[in-house]
């Protein structure tokens, strides 16, 4: 199997806004890891929006983060029928990996403060 990792660095504006890009990727989102800044993190009140630039296919969305953090993201999945395919017993979500087709990921920083700094590392393979 084929792995890469894109490192993307951002840097919010006075509005407390970032928005950056990974190169256009194919394949299954493995891990996105939020490596916070040791001098200039992110503020507390941080959210982000982690997307398909072309899909807008949700890959990690959390607000508030406080600290650095890794996610092994996943999305349920449906029948043919477009019905959600759920564990029986439960009726919890089969989940499976986020998938990408010739796209970049749209990485978006709100609320993270005034030139504060974080860095994400996205995993494809």
């Amino acid at each position: 199997m084929y792995v890469e990792r894109h490192t993307i660095n951002l840097t919010t504006d006075a509005s407390g806004d970032a928005t950056g890009y990974t190169p256009v990727v194919t394949g299954r989102v493995i891990s996105v890891q939020y490596v916070a800044d040791g001098s200039t993190p992110f503020d507390n009140t941080a959210d982000f929006t982690i997307t398909g630039e072309d899909s807008g296919q949700t890959i990690w969305a959390e607000s508030n983060l406080t600290t650095s953090k890794t996610v092994a993201p996943r999305q349920a999945t449906h029948s043919t029928a477009g019905v959600a395919s759920l564990y029986a017993a439960a009726g919890t979500a089969v989940q499976d990996h986020v998938y990408l087709a010739s796209e970049r990921i749209k990485l978006v920083v709100a609320q993270g403060g005034n030139v504060k700094i974080g860095q994400f590392r996205v995993t494809i393979g």
